[in-house]
């Protein structure tokens, strides 16, 4: 399969009323890994914000990118805070259910 890698990793973050919402944008893979990295591990640990991951305008994430989620999952459950991954294309939805790890981004509004 030869996926053309045009698309440009974006990472975004908006805090309003407690809750920051992380959006994810193009394509998601170990180059650009250190990067997101930067941006969620303060994030991760911040017990004072419900943290929301939006997928909305991903297209693509490999191994790396979805080990990142996990991390910040693990991180996120052992504080007893909240993280919700929402809005997860079609594509990205079903690497997550064939790689078994769909139950535990389920979000509130997702099939």
């Amino acid at each position: 399969m030869n996926m053309s890698r045009n698309e440009k990793f974006t990472v975004t973050s908006h805090l309003e009323d407690g809750i920051c919402t992380v959006a994810l944008g193009g394509e998601l893979d170990l180059s650009v890994a250190p990067e997101l990295r930067q941006v969620m591990e303060p994030l991760a640990i911040d017990e004072t914000i419900d943290l929301v991951i939006n997928l909305k305008e991903l297209k693509y994430i490999d191994s790396t990118g979805i080990g990142i989620l996990l991390s910040i999952l693990k991180t996120r459950h052992g504080m007893d805070s909240s993280f919700l991954v929402e809005e997860v294309p079609d594509q990205i939805q079903k690497l997550f259910d064939m790689t078994g790890i769909a139950k535990f981004f389920a979000a509130e509004n997702s099939h």
